[in-house]
């Protein structure tokens, strides 16, 4: 039985993130005396990030880990209430609002900020966990610059892995698309440029066994890919493999309480992150999955921050 008293507060924060944090800075100011839920990975994505480049402010390359860390230290600074727990439950039909951490802890709240992010979908092989950030990434707009002039492969057969190929031809000279199937899933227009363009090439019928590199330094050297219909393993010469076979936004918790769209991202208004329960807002890639960068997450915590305050203000 949890002996911890329950927790109320006018603002609760699940997640963490560019845009947790940046709510949680902008609701501290207001004296809102938020508490943020930091959640299984506090800083999110960005902490498994290392070179960031185009977040607004640094002209030196700066290390994801450490922005987060500098976030963090700021909603601290300005009165946020840091608790590392994991939301397990939540009831948003209660009002106030309940949310239920792993550990049993009860926490209260006239309003909610979600800002849970999302997981990029990897191919779960060992070598590419390995060479993660060492010539594995899963985005084409934040590490497409680093391979100027070399050869680089995406996995995947929807929009996002044609968008990612196409993208990356400005940087790489050559651009292969891997895919397990032998037709592609991404909107016709987007296939017909693909098709169009001379300096990629598609490979079907094919998937990724293993990603070959050097271990002093860390970097990526090649590919074997399986041909799944003959089982063939072919060995590609590469200096980068992106990943873009989808994310998985972190909205299980919220399942027959908010509004999602068919992939599980949460709905919220135009011009707007309220949900379709007035006092809950989602900010970040848990609702957003066009833009996805640390600026655009950032630039939704603060929306949402100011909208929570507005709704408690009346």
């Amino acid at each position: 039985m949890n002996q911890n008293p329950t927790k109320h507060t006018k603002l609760l924060i699940i997640g963490s993130g560019p845009a947790g944090y940046t709510a949680a800075v902008y609701a501290a100011r207001a004296l809102l005396k938020p508490i943020m839920v930091t959640g299984m990975e506090p800083g999110g994505q960005l902490t498994t990030t290392t070179d960031v480049e185009n977040y607004p402010g640094f002209a030196e390359v700066i290390q994801g880990p450490w922005l987060m860390e500098q976030m963090r230290d700021q909603a601290k600074a300005v009165g946020t209430e840091m608790i590392e727990d994991h939301i397990s439950s939540v009831n948003l039909k209660s009002k106030p609002f309940e949310a239920i951490g792993d550990g049993g802890q009860k926490y209260t709240a006239d309003s909610i900020i979600i800002s849970t992010g999302a997981q990029a979908r990897w191919l779960n092989l060992e070598s590419e966990q390995k060479f993660r950030g060492f010539g594995v990434s899963a985005c084409a707009t934040c590490d497409g610059f680093f391979f100027k002039d070399k050869t680089v492969a995406v996995v995947g057969g929807g929009n996002a892995a044609v968008e990612e190929a196409m993208f990356l031809t400005k940087f790489a000279s050559n651009v292969k698309l891997i895919h397990r199937r032998n037709e592609l899933r991404a909107e016709k227009m987007l296939q017909e440029k693909l098709i169009n363009n001379k300096k990629i090439e598609i490979i079907w019928d094919s998937v990724v066994e293993e990603v070959v590199g050097d271990d002093n330094p860390k970097n990526v050297k090649g590919l074997k890919i399986k041909n799944v219909k003959t089982s063939k393993i072919n060995e590609l010469k590469i200096d980068g493999l992106f990943v873009a076979i989808g994310h998985d936004p972190a909205t299980n918790l919220f399942k027959n309480q908010l509004e999602m769209d068919n992939e599980g991202y949460l709905n919220t208004k135009p011009d707007s992150t309220e949900t379709n329960i007035p006092g809950v807002f989602a900010a970040g890639d848990v609702k957003d999955k066009i833009f996805r960068q640390a600026v655009t997450a950032a630039g939704m915590g603060c929306m949402a921050a100011l909208e929570a305050e507005k709704f408690l203000s009346h």
